[in-house]
């Protein structure tokens, strides 16, 4: 991590940040200077916490919403929480997701219609939304995390990478559309990615995927939440409707 305060004065909105890859662009955005609202729906308690311990390490003015992104209603109101605490909102992280592997004839509605909505139209309704904000100042980076199976596939995960090709497609229209005033907008997808799912696969599985990888070891949160920072800061300004894979060379 560089010392040069690259986020400085910047207002970033990190969806799903309380733990995994989320958590690791919460506080990255924070050591860079960025003032970080950062979201989760498990635990009002653990996004409290997360805030605080934001403003004590690092300085800046970090805020917690606790908010479920499957609901329209709790993200219109985040982004009243934002507009009231700091009147603008420079980077949007769209990080929230869940995983449920399944094979394609068993499958439940239940989870089709759960996984799309937190995965997908989240997504488009928090970008929708963002944009509104970003146009005022005729600049933002909207930075939406995908995944190698939304570009690659895999077995049993029809709807998981269903919702994140979703996640894709709307990055690059997006993009062309909010280019002319000045938003950009860039998907990153991860590959096998050290976070509290992984933790808990089985052995055999885990062996599995980690031996798919070109790179030999699994990857860090912080792998993707530098490849988020470069995203959300000037390093980036010519770079949007793009899909950046952080995924060590991961042939599935």
């Amino acid at each position: 991590m560089t010392s040069s305060l690259t986020l400085r004065g910047r207002v970033a909105y990190v969806t799903g940040s309380t733990r995994g890859i989320g958590n690791a662009i919460a506080r990255s955005f924070a050591a860079e200077g960025a003032a970080v609202v950062v979201n989760g729906r498990s635990s009002e308690a653990a996004v409290a916490a997360l805030a605080e311990e934001l403003r004590r390490e690092h300085g800046t003015e970090c805020i917690g919403i606790w908010a479920d992104q499957r609901d329209p209603e709790a993200i219109k109101a985040a982004y009243r929480r934002i507009v009231e605490a700091y009147g603008r909102l420079d980077v949007l992280v769209n990080n929230a997701g869940i995983l449920d592997d399944a094979l394609l004839g068993m499958i439940p509605e239940s989870t089709i219609l759960e996984t799309f909505e937190t995965n997908a139209l989240a997504v488009l309704r928090n970008m929708q939304t963002a944009a509104r904000l970003m146009r005022r100042r005729g600049a933002g980076s909207i930075i939406n995390i995908a995944s190698i199976i939304g570009v690659m596939g895999n077995p049993g995960e029809a709807v998981y990478g269903g919702s994140k090709a979703a996640v894709i497609g709307m990055t690059k229209s997006a993009a062309k559309e909010l280019a002319p005033i000045g938003i950009r907008v860039n998907a990153i997808a991860p590959g096998f990615i050290d976070t509290d799912l992984t933790r808990s696969m089985p052995t055999a599985k885990f062996d599995e995927r980690l031996a798919s990888v070109g790179m030999g070891r699994i990857g860090r949160p912080q792998d993707v939440a530098n490849v988020a920072l470069f995203l959300a800061s000037d390093m980036s300004s010519y770079v949007t409707g793009q899909v950046i894979g952080v995924d060590g060379s991961m042939v599935i």
